[in-house]
């Protein structure tokens, strides 16, 4: 087994984001789904931020992606708490009738 290059890591990135895309783009119906697409794209770019980051010998993108995780903390916090309020509104989670929300 060789040594791990950033192309490996690079290569797990390009895969879950894409995953993470695919995910929003074939679920449309379920924001749970929507919701766990975002955090495995974000998930993705954090990877290659520490990448990057361990490549150059600097700590900059380390700490950039501990400011997206953060980020991404606080967003799924507040997409759960929108998400049980609506649920609690309305009595389901459809992507479709969000929209009703708008005025």
């Amino acid at each position: 087994m060789g040594e791990l290059t950033i192309n490996h890591f690079l290569t797990v990135s390009a895969i879950l984001f894409t995953i993470g895309v695919v995910g929003i783009f074939v679920n449309r119906k379920n924001i749970i789904v929507i919701l766990m697409s975002i955090e495995l794209i974000l998930l993705s770019v954090n990877l290659n931020l520490i990448a990057f980051s361990v490549y150059s010998g600097t700590i900059a993108g380390q700490i950039f992606a501990m400011l997206v995780l953060t980020v991404a903390a606080a967003e799924a916090a507040v997409g759960l708490a929108i998400l049980v309020v609506y649920f609690r509104n309305r009595g389901d989670i459809a992507v479709e009738s969000v929209d009703l929300m708008k005025g």
